[in-house]
């Protein structure tokens, strides 16, 4: 049996009242404070899905660079993380079943890709900086994407959508979700379907492994963000 893991949510700085900040992660509008070993293990796990013995390689790499040891094993950090809801687990016999495991009822959150701010930070790299011109521009290009990942990112700007919702979607050619009751005339057009039950019932849909490498690809080119529907 195949295990993966990746990480959900999204890491903000919170500042104190003594002018410090510690790391809290997001999920959905709840907060969750971390310690430095569930930061590091967090951030190795974000926009990677790995098995168990790549955490244990990346997590023993970023340890060592930052200069961090601790009694506490890092896979009981892991399970503790598992628990709060900010790391995700999907199995299955194949690498494709683990993969439909893991991101099936993941939501798929777009990160801003906001032309101004990339411009602005751009400027500041190269005027303000250190960074060479030639090195700012491959840095700050824009990833290309395939017709399959352009469709998941602009439904995902429109509605919160699971993987399993997003196949449901493209399946169907919707375009427009920017009402609730076209979501919902969409997803859930019948009586069969259920937010319990999509995810078994669109794992036989032509479109699911196309949405599923899109999603994926999307992530690991850290183009979108994983969130909890329960959090959201």
């Amino acid at each position: 049996m195949k295990i993966i893991y990746t990480a959900v949510g999204r890491f903000h700085r919170k500042a104190t009242v003594r002018r410090l900040s510690c790391p809290v992660i997001f999920v959905g509008q709840q907060e969750y404070a971390v310690d430095m070993q569930e930061m590091i293990l967090w951030t190795v796990l974000n926009s990677r899905i790995l098995e168990l013995h790549q955490i244990d390689e990346y997590y023993r790499s970023k340890a060592a660079e930052v200069g961090y040891a601790t009694h506490r094993s890092w896979d009981a950090c892991l399970q503790r993380l598992r628990q709060r809801g900010l790391v995700a687990a999907g199995t299955g016999e194949t690498g494709e079943d683990a993969l439909y495991s893991l991101l099936s009822c993941l939501y798929v959150i777009p990160v801003s890709n906001s032309t101004l701010l990339r411009v602005i930070i751009f400027l500041k790299s190269t005027l303000l900086g250190r960074m060479s011109v030639s090195v700012a521009k491959h840095l700050f290009a824009r990833p290309s994407m395939s017709g399959c990942e352009r469709q998941v990112y602009h439904l995902s700007g429109q509605a919160l959508l699971s993987t399993a919702e997003m196949v449901k979607c493209i399946e169907k050619k919707a375009v427009d979700l920017s009402t609730s009751d076209k979501l919902m005339d969409v997803i859930y057009d019948d009586d069969e379907t259920t937010s319990d039950n999509i995810a078994s019932l669109v794992r036989c849909m032509d479109s699911c492994q196309p949405v599923l490498l899109a999603v994926a690809n999307l992530y690991l080119s850290r183009q979108i963000i994983f969130d909890r529907g329960d959090a959201a």
